[in-house]
């Protein structure tokens, strides 16, 4: 190998060397994201090599309806949070959970995240189910909505980022909210499913932890100021002054 070559596989072994610890850095700045990403991608290839029998029974047996919610309900409401109904749309949920959960978590750190998270995601299913069953008994829902398939990450994403509004600075921040009850609140309007009722749940639950945002820095965003602008004003009024 000539010196050409030479330094081209130097150059290139480092290369890889900093995207890997740059990789690696961006993994450990928020553990608890990557790690559910992880599993949520392990759980979808057992669905793509599965059955569809087997894939019908994985999606009711680990489904937080009203029926797996009387028989295991611990259990039903963990586990519902690690699996999605399409595999296929794995890749836009990772795009989801690093601009969203893993930016909450670096924000506001892993437990402050998981119990915005956590909350969101078990509220907004119990009281979606309990609706499920109110209008189950008043015979507006047929009884096999008990058995319904309800599974997936989106009421944890709609808390985190209910509670990521907090890190915007204003005046950006209400562009963000009401992006966010549109986007929410839209399908609810137009006579939505009790899931939609559960995403605005969740999202109400995420806005009400801006408790745990306190003392934490927003975002830096210029608003209609060149960088490194300063006030000359106050400048030379203090040299005056002097």
């Amino acid at each position: 190998m000539n010196r050409d070559g030479a330094r081209a596989a130097r150059r290139s072994a480092a290369a890889l060397h900093w995207l890997f610890a740059r990789g690696r850095a961006w993994v450990h700045s928020a553990p608890g994201t990557h790690i559910w990403l992880l599993i949520i991608g392990v759980t979808s290839l057992v669905i793509v090599a599965a059955s569809q029998d087997l894939d019908n029974f994985l999606f009711h047996r680990n489904s937080s309806n009203i029926h797996q919610l009387n028989k295991h309900p611990l259990r039903s409401l963990l586990v519902s949070g690690f699996w999605i109904e399409n595999p296929s749309s794995f890749l836009l949920y990772a795009v989801l959970f690093e601009l969203v959960h893993a930016n909450v978590e670096r924000w506001i750190g892993t437990w402050r995240w998981l119990l915005t998270v956590a909350v969101g995601h078990v509220a907004a299913t119990l009281v979606s189910q309990e609706i499920v069953l109110l209008s189950i008994e008043k015979h507006s829902l047929p009884h096999s909505m008990k058995h319904v398939v309800d599974i997936g990450v989106s009421y944890g994403l709609a808390s985190a980022a209910g509670v990521l509004a907090y890190r915007v600075p204003l005046p950006w921040r209400w562009a963000y909210v009401v992006g966010l009850v549109l986007f929410f609140g839209v399908p609810l309007a137009a006579g939505g499913t009790f899931t939609d009722v559960g995403h605005a749940i969740a999202l109400a639950i995420g806005f009400a932890c801006w408790p745990l945002t306190w003392g934490r820095p927003t975002w830096r965003l210029p608003v209609g100021r060149p960088p490194g602008w300063r006030p000359t004003v106050g400048r030379g009024a203090r040299r005056g002054a002097s």
